[in-house]
């Protein structure tokens, strides 16, 4: 449990929990359009997910 929640504080995760939490504020207040909202967003997810799973893969190696 200790291992995951280590895993989760680092700077990616810091990153990208921060910049989801500003563009869902910057959204709600009408300064973002949603398709903006959902281009950053999107875009910032897949590169966490695909760089964890890079990174899963190459520890299973």
């Amino acid at each position: 449990m200790k291992n995951k929640l280590a895993k989760l504080i680092d700077v990616k995760s810091i990153v990208t929990i921060v910049m989801t939490v500003v563009f869902a504020c910057l959204s709600a207040k009408g300064t973002v359009s949603a398709d903006q909202f959902i281009t950053v967003f999107t875009t910032v997810i897949a590169f966490y997910f695909g760089t964890q799973h890079a990174k899963d893969k190459e520890e299973k190696l």
